[in-house]
């Protein structure tokens, strides 16, 4: 199925990549936290969790998503990690 994403979420994926991407450098025992601006972090948040964004284009990394501490925290499990995307 081709799926094309709005340029919302275009911008959500590009930013979970980076947070992929990141959360190697400061991992420790299994967990990373990696901050995000105001901004990113909503853009990222509206993508997970607010416009019905097909799994598919998702990075294949991401195994499972939740929302934490009254939607200020991102968690994101990935193989080896629990990754929390905070804001700044």
């Amino acid at each position: 199925m081709n799926i094309d994403p709005n340029l919302h979420q275009k911008q959500g994926v590009n930013h979970l990549n980076r947070v992929l991407g990141f959360a190697p450098m400061v991992e420790a025992d299994g967990r990373a936290a990696v901050h995000l601006t105001a901004e990113d972090w909503h853009v990222v948040a509206d993508t997970l969790f607010h416009m019905n964004t097909p799994k598919e284009i998702l990075p294949p990394a991401i195994l499972s998503y939740e929302l934490l501490t009254e939607a200020q925290q991102i968690e994101l499990k990935t193989e080896g990690c629990v990754i929390i995307v905070e804001m700044i």
